[in-house]
């Protein structure tokens, strides 16, 4: 896999999937750039700048200081979760995951496509915008519903861009890891997920759509057990 001609734009590097996708794509030579907002990544084999995709100008600021470096491919890897039941969880609690998922995302591809006169933009969803619910995370499957919503309608507003998204079930990511294995077992009988997702194998398929031409616009490109 040669990849040594992209520059790879990732927000929310420092997130696991992120981080894995940056660093698959800088063994195979592509040129990563990526963004994180608390976390910063000592020693990185790869660019690093903080951002918070939450403020407009921020995002507007960062975007045009990239736009000498011909970004090929950006991934939205960014995203919060504010597990509750729903008499536990406030409006401004609700909005502020629906701000990070959905607005960050909306935010980072509008500046975005002002610096890219072609490319791919990935969106990262989950199931849980799709059909693999749970009540006490309706504010971050809302956001995940919207995205997969949004991605499609910017597939049709910026024709020169394949836009697509990314929607992984269970991953073993480390806040995965950490939840109590008993809810996790039961989540995954639930949803019949047999087993954990790698993030290693949800990073190739990201870059499988990056490459892959047959891939059309507007895809929002399921993975779970049966992914191939």
């Amino acid at each position: 896999m040669h990849l040594s001609n992209l520059t790879v734009l990732i927000i929310g590097i420092s997130n696991d999937i992120g981080y894995t996708l940056g660093t698959i794509l800088n063994e195979y030579g592509a040129s990563v750039i990526g963004t994180y907002n608390k976390h910063a990544l000592k020693n990185a084999p790869f660019k690093t700048l903080k951002l918070d995709i939450t403020n407009e100008l921020e995002v507007h600021n960062i975007m045009q200081s990239l736009k000498d470096e011909n970004i090929d491919v950006v991934v939205n890897c960014s995203a919060i979760s504010n597990d509750a039941d729903i008499y536990d969880k406030t409006l401004n609690e609700f909005m502020d995951v629906v701000k990070v998922n959905l607005g960050g995302s909306f935010l980072c591809v509008k500046e975005a496509s002002k610096i890219m006169n072609r490319g791919v933009i990935i969106n990262i969803s989950s199931t849980d915008g799709i059909d693999t619910f749970n009540p006490l995370s309706l504010d971050y499957c809302a956001s995940k519903a919207a995205l997969n919503n949004l991605t499609q309608n910017l597939a049709l507003r910026f024709p020169n861009l394949k836009i697509c998204a990314l929607a992984p079930n269970w991953v073993n990511t480390k806040s995965v890891l950490e939840m109590d294995p008993h809810y996790l077992e039961e989540e995954m009988q639930r949803v019949n997920q047999k087993e954990l997702l790698k993030k290693e194998d949800v990073a190739l398929k990201i870059i499988e759509i990056m490459l892959d031409s047959d891939i059309i616009s507007g895809s929002i490109i399921r993975m779970d057990d049966n992914y191939e």
